[in-house]
């Protein structure tokens, strides 16, 4: 099964509510302010922000107003084609090499999964990768990436339990340099989003990649759990302030019943979906892409 098949699994339940509503919604009302204000109540019940939500309507009302068209499938399309283009209002980067990865976000999202995933997808790429266990804070933190690290097949750099995250990074990227690695992939202790020292240790950490290895491109993302719903937009944004976030990886799609708040943080925070993982295997991790997104969710 490919990725997408996966992503329309996973989004299954979104699905068949978005679904069953809007068969609801036409059956019942010819497409008028009213038909509109249910729509809207239908995206917001899947978990899309509410200013996303009256902005996607507002699109379709003025589109569908001035072609003098109350044809169902027409709707729907137009509305497919909003929310895809809400999602591509965020670029993905496009993954220069030699490059630097740093993985943030709070507790138990899975961000040291989710770097063993990455890493095993730069591998079947052809890329030589490192990762560094910067996450000195989490008992065992190091032990867990250091299985990751193995099923990828990648080298690891790790300090003592305890030890300045930074100093970690810096061995890394001092070793990357040595060996012309491709990627280095950064993990970071999970923090609460509100904890103001632990949001300026990242700075420190991003500073430290900033000035001993220039040459290499520097991606910041946020790990966030889908199950986390519109909680993730508020975490998303205090990170984007913080480091200046340059993609999304969501993890746990499989396991949310309502995906519609990515729209939001693409739309509203501008801030793409870069990867998203649907499963706990290995494999299970792909490029995000918009419009398969948009086929899954409705």
């Amino acid at each position: 099964m490919g990725f997408f098949g996966k992503i329309r699994d996973a989004l299954k339940k979104t699905k068949e509510g978005v679904s069953h509503k809007m068969r609801q919604l036409f059956l019942k009302n010819k497409i008028g302010n009213e038909f509109y204000d249910e729509l809207e109540e239908i995206l917001i019940s899947a978990d899309v922000s509410v200013r996303t939500a009256e902005d996607v309507v507002e699109q379709v009302k003025e589109e569908a107003i001035g072609n003098k068209i109350k044809d169902e499938q027409y709707v729907t399309d137009l509305l497919k084609d909003i929310l895809e283009d809400t999602l591509n209002e965020a670029p993905v980067p496009e993954i220069k090499y030699p490059c630097v990865m740093m993985f943030v976000g709070v507790n138990g999202v899975g961000k040291t999964t989710t770097i063993g995933k990455v890493a095993n997808y730069f591998v079947k790429n052809k890329k030589n990768v490192t990762v560094a266990a910067a996450d000195t804070f989490r008992a065992a933190a190091s032990d867990q990436l250091s299985v990751w690290a193995e099923r990828a097949k990648v080298r690891i750099v790790k300090h003592e339990e305890g030890s300045d995250p930074a100093a970690v990074i810096y061995d890394a990227v001092s070793s990357a340099k040595a060996k012309g690695t491709d990627v280095v992939l950064v993990d970071t202790a999970g923090r609460l989003h509100v904890k103001e020292n632990l949001m300026n240790e990242l700075k420190k950490m991003d500073r430290v990649v900033t000035r001993e290895f220039p040459e290499a491109a520097f991606y910041k993302f946020l790990v966030l759990d889908a199950t986390t719903g519109q909680n993730a937009v508020s975490q998303a944004r205090v990170f984007d302030e913080a480091v200046e976030l340059d993609g999304i990886v969501l993890t746990k799609l499989d396991g949310t019943a309502k995906g519609g708040f990515v729209f939001s943080l693409c739309g509203e925070l501008g801030v793409p979906v870069v990867f998203a993982g649907v499963g706990e295997k290995m494999d299970d991790l792909e490029l995000f892409d918009a419009e398969e997104f948009v086929e899954g969710f409705f």
